[in-house]
């Protein structure tokens, strides 16, 4: 069943972290499996931001062994990205296995997306080392449990950013584990992230189209592939509107999906609308969910929401 939920504020910034924990807890019943957030902070200039883990919630408790391998692996990350003259300048434990980096790559570098790449790439090869997000405004953070408990865990209230998405997961066809868990980062892409309530039926063919033009894909989930198939369709010219509108015609099956970049949320129905969004809009703010309840958790004044119509597109800048 799973809900999804996204938020924005035009032309303004907000607690964020706080509206997005409390949109997500209004929809636990939707997902207790897990939780995740993708919110969009205040860039600071040159810097970018990284979430990363290396290892699984489900390790933790195997005893002495795991606890010294966690740390080897955040050793090594440390060491690898320091060989790339790359500067930490920011480091944050947000658990015993995830962290959060404020990274600053040499003056004459801009962070572009082949140097993320070949970082990215880099970083992930130390064993049991996954990014969950690496952008300038993007931070991703996901586990196991309700929107309380993760929102609690890694201290997202206070958030101040312009816009966030975020999903809570009933586990159907993979494992109970926060590499499963949704959002997905459109990796090596700068701040693409995508939720998403539905299923592919074509999601093998565009995984292999994809594959064989560069991309790579750390788990089996479709909604990964609406993350990189959108991001893909950015980098070869078409704008968020236009990859948008090109997937509604192309991916095959029934979906609602929230995407949000660096300054912008969109939503997309497939033509058959059979997975619910319900929307509220104003002159300042935007919100989305799967049901009216989580909109009205942060909107508590009288508002007046509506369900978009089958196959229809829209996108919202900050």
């Amino acid at each position: 069943m799973c809900g999804i939920a996204g938020l924005i504020h035009r032309g303004s910034s907000g607690d964020i972290g706080a509206e997005m924990t409390t949109m997500l807890q209004a929809l636990k019943h939707r997902g207790p499996d897990s939780t995740g957030f993708a919110i969009y902070g205040i860039p600071v200039e040159s810097d970018h931001v990284m979430r990363f883990k290396v290892a699984e919630q489900e390790d933790i408790g195997k005893g002495f062994e795991i606890h010294q391998q966690i740390k080897d692996r955040k050793a090594e990350v440390d060491k690898r990205i320091r060989s790339m003259d790359v500067e930490i300048v920011g480091e944050e434990q947000a658990t015993e296995y995830a962290y959060r980096y404020r990274l600053r790559f040499p003056a004459d570098d801009d962070g572009g997306q082949q140097r993320l790449k070949r970082f990215a790439d880099y970083i992930e090869d130390v064993e049991g080392a996954e990014i969950l997000s690496l952008g300038r405004a993007l931070e991703l953070i996901k586990d196991l449990g309700d929107a309380g408990i993760v929102s609690e865990q890694y201290d997202l209230a206070g958030f101040q950013g312009t816009h966030a998405i975020g999903h809570t997961r009933m586990a159907t066809e993979s494992d109970v584990d926060i590499r499963s868990a949704h959002p997905y980062w459109a990796y090596p892409f700068n701040d693409i992230s995508v939720v998403h309530n539905g299923q592919l039926t074509n999601y093998w063919k565009f995984r292999r189209a994809l594959e064989h033009r560069g991309h790579r894909f750390m788990s089996n989930c479709d909604s990964e592939l609406i993350a990189v198939y959108l991001a893909d369709r950015i980098e070869r010219g078409d704008t968020l509107k236009e990859a948008m509108d090109r997937s509604v015609g192309e991916l095959d099956g029934v979906f609602t999906y929230l995407v949000a970049t660096a300054d912008s949320l969109g939503m997309a129905k497939d033509t058959m609308a059979a997975k619910p969004m319900v929307l509220y809009e104003s002159d300042d703010f935007v919100g989305l969910a799967s049901e009216e309840v989580a909109i009205r958790g942060i909107m508590p004044d009288e508002i007046d929401t509506w369900d978009p119509y089958e196959g229809e597109v829209k996108v919202w800048q900050n």
